[in-house]
């Protein structure tokens, strides 16, 4: 299960990555990129992995994840970099698809490196407290901490200088809330892996007793 786990988690950040150009609105006021409808879903999987595995599978799981993002660019730019067939007509549609410009890049790297590791932190601590009980309150918490962390990093690396510090502050606030809203949403979704990955990891122990 560990392996699905982790599996689903690197594919859904990289296909956030590829889906931060699209930007979509809810109302006149709230603009968001489409990465944010997957990106947050990957602190369920860090969560799960934390619960059943422990703190350092879920690191080893957020380390695999930034090593994977770095190899992604370094394909991506090698992709667009490479010489055009005669009849390939989209070489422009694709740059501006696959090139986020360096201070995006920077920031995506850094919030989620740091956002990722403060979610196993704060969910590794509150279960040292906790014991078994009160998942909800960990997966809640760490999320939502490391949730607004990612937000405000990202946001402030990629556009500080760029608008008003209004305009600024209120893209921080609309898609932390966003973010928000999904993260106490997906309580159900974290008890069903947990229970998946606690049944599959019973199982695995049975099968070399």
């Amino acid at each position: 299960m560990l392996l699905y786990l982790n599996g689903a988690f690197v594919g859904l950040l990289i296909l956030s990555n590829i889906l931060a150009v699209k930007l979509f609105s809810i109302s006149e006021w709230a603009v968001l990129p489409a990465a944010v409808i997957v990106y947050v879903f990957t602190f369920p999987i860090t969560d799960t992995i934390a619960e059943v595995y422990g703190k350092e599978a879920a690191r080893q799981t957020v380390m695999a994840g930034f090593i994977t993002q770095l190899a992604a660019l370094a394909f991506i730019f090698a992709a667009i970099h490479l010489p055009s067939a005669p009849f390939f007509a989209d070489q422009q549609a694709f740059e501006s698809i696959f090139s986020a410009g360096f201070r995006v890049t920077l920031a995506s790297l850094v919030s989620y490196f740091i956002s990722q590791n403060l979610d196993v932190s704060i969910f590794h601590k509150l279960k040292a407290r906790n014991g078994e009980s009160k998942l909800w309150l960990r997966n809640n918490a760490s999320t939502m901490i490391s949730q607004l962390a990612d937000t405000s990093i990202f946001i402030t690396i990629a556009f500080y200088g760029t608008m008003p510090l209004s305009a600024l502050t209120a893209m921080i606030v609309t898609q932390y809330l966003f973010k928000w809203a999904v993260a106490a949403a997906d309580t159900p979704l974290v008890y069903l892996l947990v229970k998946l990955a606690r049944r599959s990891k019973t199982s695995t122990q049975k099968s070399f007793a």
